[in-house]
């Protein structure tokens, strides 16, 4: 499954292929920690955006000072190897950033994903989608299903369980 984990230079070289084809690129990202059906059906969702599904993934340390501390809970391999292995997605590339800013300006997207739960105003990366002549597209939200919900959800178990 290793194989759709790719560097940013090979995912441009993708990017490129199918453009030169007439392919429509999108391309989302986040942090993918815990992974739920929420995450699934905002990358299904993504994906019919276009035809070549691309996903930035925070690694451990951007995740951390964007989530704090004690997150993520899965090392950024397994989050890679997770998000790789749904149809939804082609290539997953790792990335340091708080933001995407700098893999959209090198991949161009066609169009650029995010939920439903942000606005284009609050997206850094949609100043660059602008700057190209881009489309920034916000996704559905699947209400009650977040990795802070399913965080909540365990701890009140696990704490029913101890009494």
């Amino acid at each position: 499954m290793t194989g759709k984990i790719v560097s940013s230079q090979e995912a441009r070289a993708m990017r490129e292929r199918v453009a030169s084809q007439g392919g429509k690129v999108v391309f989302t990202n986040g942090c993918f920690d815990l992974l739920h059906i929420g995450h699934v059906r905002y990358l299904k969702e993504a994906r019919r955006q276009g035809d070549l599904l691309i996903v930035g993934l925070n690694d451990d340390q951007s995740t951390r000072r964007l989530k704090g501390p004690g997150r993520p809970f899965m090392v950024q391999g397994d989050r890679a190897e997770i998000v790789a292995a749904l149809e939804y997605v082609d290539c997953v590339v790792v990335f340091s950033e708080a933001t995407a800013e700098r893999l959209v300006r090198s991949l161009k997207p066609d169009v650029y994903v995010k939920g439903g739960n942000y606005t284009v105003e609050e997206l850094p990366e949609a100043k660059v989608v602008a700057e190209y002549g881009g489309k920034v597209y916000l996704t559905s939200v699947t209400h009650g299903r977040s990795t802070t919900d399913l965080i909540s959800t365990i701890v009140a178990h696990h704490q029913g369980e101890r009494r």
